[in-house]
């Protein structure tokens, strides 16, 4: 029997036949033969697509149980605490987003508002991230690999040895503080990092991080610790500096550096070693920046412009970010001025400064006090908003009056000598009298005689009338009109009124409602200024009046012609001011108690004047010319002055007597509106004017400029003026002179 017979007769096969051999096809060969692989077999491969098919279902159905149980366990976790997060410090910034002061939380938490693109120096961000989250950019989260190498850590320890946190999950444990750390804790981290991803972009989560991240006691957040330890913004760190701000996040009630430098320094040196070992830092900068010490105080959180803060914060409820138009620089100059030379000047003094912008009426600088925190001299009363007497820094607002009504001019001679108006005598400060003076030469020497007649020309309730129109708040003594005393010092004003009125010199003769609060956090196209000028007086009357002060004798020591300033001191010694101005702004300087007891001695010139002159020199600036004279304005010495300018004549000096009448308009009418039609030809263009009374040769002058004499008709024809206000006036040979306003139109 054959070897194949015996197989057939129902012996076992051999277990492991040779898969070929001589004579023997193997596999591939039978395949040809047979036309099907032996290898396949395709009911076993069904079997296999079946399984796989299974698998996939309960691969699938494991991820959609996962899923309805994450978000079961994230919607029984509540919603994400962000509001209370972003609950932040107001702070108060000036112009150009520096922090000028920032108020506590109501818990007494520190927590200010950064910006990691904005704020942060680069390279504390680069120290951050090696140390924390080195993928932050590239997780959605949460990083499996820091989770495994965590997991490997706490089964071969049995307790947990790090985290694998990212900066997400650490963000998601400070909104929702636990103290225990626990499997429990950190699927809630998981979790709340995928939703916190899910909402927020990843410049969010890194800028809320960095205004959570605690930094020990109450300091939270990368620009309250920065400020507190090191004095500045995290915007310029020293390697030293980043690596100590990476630390403190760690463990920040162990490295506290106002309880715990040492502890402090050792986390800082660690970051630095473990910065080396990841190539990030070299060896020799981390030994330098080793070698550098850790502050072991608190520095006070910076309070500049704090009287303008407070008002600001009375004043705007809903913004955590309030910008000032106050320069963090400027004031940060003038504070120690006006410190320092309170001190100098004795105790209980105090100072205030205010710095405005002419073209804009911004205020630049707002020192309310000479120092916020000195109770002796009521260091928290703002001295720029306090009613005041003036002294003498209302008379520039009286000669420029009178240079607009047109029957004084700065080269005109006016009298110093004894005059009484009824029972009030005006004297000059000195006691004594000058006799007969430029205008020019009397404003500047600020005499008493010559500002009183003028003003008694001009007329007190005018002076009154127009300073308020301009946004000057006068303040009279109780059941009293406007009178002459209110031209020495008469009635109270405060800082702030007095330098907006003094700012409308430089604009020509309008003044402009000043500006602290800016409308919006950032100056855009939608904080358009809304202010609208307002009138002080003619352009050419008000170039005069600086042109005049600019010639005043400085304080000793300081330069001439540079600043035009006016000074003043009050009746008793309470009050001493000066008030002046370039072509770029205005400073006024207020000095005296706040309690108005007198101080014996304190005078404007010696007192307030040289603070002035120092701020504008504080201000880094040289001083901007004043602008040219407007078309109109008359430049002339004495000789070429008409007639009746040549000289002041006071109104007593006008009286008549007999067939004696004074001048008067009797055409046109004051306040008249007067059509001119200018197509018809220059003839029909001309208005006239009719006067009555007066001594000839009668001068008419528009505008304060001469226009030529009246003939003996008492009448001419004059050009008028473009559309607008016209002042019409007629001076007769003895100085008297009448005055009428019209429209032309």
């Amino acid at each position: 029997m054959s070897a194949g017979q015996t197989r057939g007769n129902g012996r076992m096969p051999d277990p492991d036949p040779p898969s070929s051999g001589p004579g023997l096809p193997g596999p591939s060969t039978a395949a040809c033969e047979n036309g099907v692989d032996a290898r396949v077999n395709p009911g076993h491969e069904e079997s296999r697509g079946r399984v796989a098919k299974r698998l996939a279902a309960i691969g699938l159905t494991l991820i959609v149980v996962v899923a309805t149980a994450l978000t079961a366990y994230t919607i029984s976790l509540g919603p994400l605490p962000l509001q209370d997060a972003k609950a932040l410090s107001t702070t108060v910034v000036d112009r150009h987003g520096k922090l000028l002061r920032a108020y506590a939380m109501a818990d007494g938490r520190w927590r200010l508002p950064v910006s990691a693109q904005k704020d942060v120096d680069p390279t504390y961000l680069k120290l951050l991230f090696a140390s924390e989250d080195q993928r932050f950019y590239d997780h959605h989260g949460v990083d499996p690999r820091a989770l495994a190498r965590a997991a490997i850590q706490f089964g071969s320890h049995g307790h947990i040895v790090s985290g694998g946190s990212t900066i997400t999950m650490q963000l998601a444990r400070l909104l929702e503080p636990r103290r225990q750390r626990s499997l429990h804790a950190k699927l809630r981290q998981i979790v709340r990092a995928l939703e916190l991803e899910r909402k927020l972009g990843k410049d969010e989560i890194l800028d809320l991080y960095l205004t959570l991240a605690p930094y020990g006691g109450k300091l939270e957040g990368i620009r309250a610790a920065s400020i507190a330890y090191f004095g500045k913004e995290p915007k310029r760190l020293s390697l030293a500096e980043a690596a100590l701000l990476v630390a403190l996040p760690q463990s920040p009630e162990t490295r506290r550096l106002d309880r715990h430098p040492e502890a402090a320094r050792r986390g800082r040196d660690r970051v630095l070693d473990r910065m080396v070992s990841e190539n990030v830092i070299s060896a020799e900068d981390a030994a330098q920046a080793k070698a550098q010490p850790v502050p072991a105080f608190r520095k006070p959180m910076p309070i500049l412009a704090p009287h303008a803060a407070d008002q600001a914060t009375a004043v705007v409820k809903d913004r955590p970010i309030i910008r000032l138009t106050l320069d963090a620089s400027l004031q940060k100059v003038l504070e120690p001025l006006a410190r320092d030379r309170a001190a100098a000047l004795g105790p209980n003094i105090s100072v205030g400064i205010i710095v405005i912008d002419n073209d804009s009426g911004d205020v630049l600088a707002h020192v309310g006090s000479a120092d916020y925190f000195d109770e002796r001299r009521a260091g928290q009363v703002d001295m720029t908003r306090a009613v005041r007497s003036p002294g003498s820094t209302l008379k520039p607002f009286i000669y420029g009056l009178a240079f607009e009504d047109g029957f004084v001019h700065p080269e005109s001679l006016i009298e110093d000598r004894p005059v009484r108006f009824g029972s009030y005598a005006p004297e000059n400060f000195d006691m004594t009298f000058q006799g007969t003076v430029p205008v020019r030469k009397a404003l500047q020497l600020s005499l008493n005689v010559p500002a009183i007649v003028l003003l008694d020309r001009v007329g007190a309730s005018r002076l009154s009338s127009r300073l308020k129109q301009a946004g000057g708040n006068l303040v009279l003594p109780k059941d009293e009109a406007p009178g002459l005393a209110m031209g020495l010092g008469g009635v109270g004003v405060t800082l702030q009124d007095l330098a907006q009125l003094y700012a409308g010199f430089p604009r020509l003769g309008t003044t402009k409602p000043l500006r602290e609060i800016m409308t919006a956090e950032v100056l855009t196209a939608e904080d358009a200024d809304t202010r609208e000028p307002m009138r002080l007086m003619d352009p050419a009357a008000a170039w005069q009046v600086g042109n005049v002060l600019l010639g005043t004798p400085p304080p000793e020591n300081a330069a001439r012609n540079r600043i035009a300033f006016k000074t003043g001191t009050s009746y008793g010694y309470r009050d001493a001011w000066s008030v002046g101005f370039d072509g770029r702004m205005t400073i006024g300087v207020w000095v005296g108690r706040p309690d108005g007891a007198p101080v014996p001695g304190l005078i404007g010139r010696v007192a307030a004047a040289p603070i002035l002159f120092d701020a504008f020199a504080r201000s880094g600036k040289l001083p901007a010319a004043l602008p040219k004279p407007p078309k109109g304005a008359l430049i002339a010495g004495n000789s070429k002055l008409p007639l009746p300018l040549r000289r002041f004549r006071p109104i007593g000096e006008l009286l008549r007597t007999g067939a004696e009448q004074a001048p008067h308009i009797q055409f046109p009418l004051n306040g008249s509106r007067i059509d001119v039609d200018r197509t018809a030809g220059p003839e029909a263009a001309v208005m006239p004017v009719k006067v009555s009374g007066g001594v000839l040769p009668l001068t008419m002058l528009v505008n304060g400029l001469p226009v030529g004499e009246i003939d003996s008709r008492r009448q001419r024809l004059i050009d008028p003026p473009g559309p607008g206000f016209a002042r019409l006036t007629v001076i007769d040979a003895t100085g008297a002179a009448d005055t009428v306003v019209v429209r032309i139109q």
